[in-house]
């Protein structure tokens, strides 16, 4: 199957949309009819194609009586929704930007993450979340517990059907992130999940130096139907590429990776000597 041109925003905006017209309890044929559209109209709409003027999907969101706040949400992924990439800013806070990359990562039909300080969110524990979390600079206290909760629930992704492969720096592994009982914990789970066949962990060794990605951490998105995604995030921003160059540039790295890292055997033996 041909792979659509659709941006990661321009499926945020189709999947807000479809939510209004469900909670609605209008069917898109009714809701077609009240706005004098054909349905096709509308199946393009949630699916992110747009077709439409601003003050259509202000019309449609009003026949759905959708709250003020999501209103304004919609019309905003809106204007972006013709853009390659998409940042997101502190103001949407740190859960609605996981919760995008969740999306994404379930449209995903491979998912391959480099990281170089810490072990991938994917396949954390929850103590370790929970001590990477209090020492951030963007989450207040009282949103720790929810969090945690909501990363917890992303890693719902990890089954078959879609194919992870994690590059990890060694420091990543020795970096004693919550105490050496957490870290313990924590990589006796990463052992664990490595006997599931899709998923591949592969060790970027401290001994070789310099490494293909030295730039930044990242996580590459793969699709059946859509082109890949590059996901990238800092301390208040994450960052979605979808352009050419960046996406010929990251895949370059991952390139680079594959060569530097350990295999799945060797990198599972040097987990083995960090817990022994």
């Amino acid at each position: 199957m041909p792979k659509r041109n659709s941006s990661v925003v321009g499926r945020e905006f189709g999947n807000g949309v479809r939510a209004a017209i469900e909670q609605s309890g209008l069917t898109q044929r009714a809701l077609a009819g009240l706005l004098d559209w054909q349905e096709a109209k509308i199946s393009d709409l949630v699916q992110g194609k747009g077709g439409v003027t601003e003050l259509d999907l202000v019309r449609l969101l009003s026949y759905c009586r959708t709250p003020a706040a999501e209103v304004e949400r919609l019309v905003a992924l809106f204007r972006e929704s013709r853009e390659k990439g998409w940042l997101l800013f502190p103001e949407d806070g740190v859960p609605e930007r996981l919760r995008s990359l969740i999306e994404q990562e379930r449209l995903a039909s491979k998912i391959s993450v480099w990281t170089m300080n810490l072990v991938p969110g994917l396949l954390q524990i929850a103590a370790y979340m929970r001590a990477v979390a209090e020492k951030s600079t963007r989450l207040n206290p009282a949103d720790i517990d929810a969090f945690i909760q909501t990363k917890l629930d992303r890693q719902m992704i990890l089954r078959p059907g879609h194919e992870f492969i994690f590059y990890v720096h060694e420091q990543a592994l020795r970096l004693p992130v919550g105490g050496p009982d957490v870290m313990r914990a924590q990589l006796t789970h990463i052992r664990t999940m490595l006997v599931r066949q899709y998923i591949t962990f592969r060790v970027v060794p401290t001994a070789i130096g310099a490494h293909a990605g030295l730039a930044s951490s990242f996580t590459q998105l793969m699709y059946e139907k859509f082109e890949p995604v590059i996901y990238i995030e800092n301390h208040n921003t994450g960052l979605f590429l979808e352009d050419k160059g960046s996406l010929e540039t990251y895949a370059n790295a991952l390139n680079g990776l594959d060569r530097d890292a350990l295999d799945t055997e060797q990198s599972r033996e040097l987990i083995t000597s960090i817990l022994f």
